[in-house]
């Protein structure tokens, strides 16, 4: 089999994975309302919230892949802030 179907079966299967996860989640919130056990879903989700929070916090940001070219240049703060491209104040016609 060619790489590229590889890559294509490899991401098919994650999605797959993906939406079966999905689906056993929502499936246990709609039981959970169903059965009225509102006490248990908060209780999972702040559990749930809380893993988040923790996963982020462990994530290795530093690691992250870095460039040296500098940021484009953007004119947005100074369209915002009434500055001419040469650094001086435009007139604002009153």
């Amino acid at each position: 089999m060619p790489p590229k179907n590889q890559a294509a079966n490899a991401r098919t299967r994650r999605r797959l994975v993906t939406l079966a996860w999905s689906a056993v989640v929502a499936g246990i919130v709609i039981t959970l309302i169903y059965k009225e056990q509102v006490a248990l879903l908060y209780v999972l989700a702040t559990a749930a919230v809380t893993v988040l929070l923790v996963v982020v916090a462990m994530a290795d940001l530093g690691g992250a892949r870095r460039t040296t070219e500098p940021a484009p240049f953007d004119d947005a703060a100074a369209v915002a802030d009434g500055v001419t491209a040469g650094g001086q104040r435009a007139r604002r016609r009153a």
